[in-house]
């Protein structure tokens, strides 16, 4: 599927190696011990969106946490495995998106208010958006799976709206020219910086005339 996002060897990155000792006693009690692991994602998101991701690592994580970075590596083995995790939540809610604009599709505009739905999920995050697509992220057996899934409601709307075809392959092939289609303009316009939704609104009417406005 499309992706312009640049290459990211994260393989080569490593964090600094961790001193085992507490920021300061108050940022230590801005935690609570049994809700760490999701404490700890939201600010690794948070982290991403701010400063990108350079700049998010285990040791940066748990300088923004307020605990011992010793805490943050008994989560999470290194940055690898906390993208990954970071990568399959974005996939996992653009699923819910995706279905909950199924459901809510009038009848001849299905294909455009999923589409509408991908592009507001890429707009609303855009740096958890780039990082699903990371070549050294989107490899991971998790991500990988989340995708999958992602995908997987994608091809149900493209088979209803195509009845006429029956082959479960020809459907995933077209569901994926749709998954690039609207993948490849929600990522040019993130890379353009720009608020011009008229390169969506082109594939948007693209998808229609190819789908009959299905």
């Amino acid at each position: 599927m499309a992706n312009v996002a640049p290459n990211c060897d994260l393989s080569s990155v490593r964090d600094d190696p961790p001193p085992m000792v507490w920021s300061d006693a108050a940022a230590r009690r801005r935690y609570h011990v049994g809700n760490l692991r999701a404490q700890l994602l939201e600010e690794a998101r948070a982290i991403l969106a701010e400063q990108g991701l350079a700049q998010l690592n285990l040791r940066s994580l748990a300088g923004r946490t307020g605990i011992a970075p010793g805490s943050v590596y008994h989560h999470y083995e290194g940055k690898a495995e906390l993208l990954a995790e970071l990568a399959a939540v974005g996939f996992q809610e653009l699923e819910s998106s995706l279905k909950q604009a199924q459901a809510e599709a009038q009848p001849g505009s299905r294909i455009r208010t999923l589409a509408r739905a991908y592009f507001a999920f890429s707009r609303d995050e855009p740096a958890l958006f780039t990082l699903m697509f990371e070549p050294a992220v989107a490899l991971h057996p998790r991500v990988e799976g989340a995708r999958d899934r992602c995908f997987a409601v994608l091809a149900s709307a493209v088979a209803v709206a195509l009845p006429a075809r029956q082959d479960p392959a020809e459907i995933e092939k077209i569901a994926r020219a749709v998954w690039a289609s609207a993948h490849g303009a929600a990522s040019l316009r993130l890379a353009e910086r720009s608020g011009d939704d008229e390169l969506m609104e082109d594939v948007i009417l693209g998808l229609e005339l190819l789908f009959g406005r299905r």
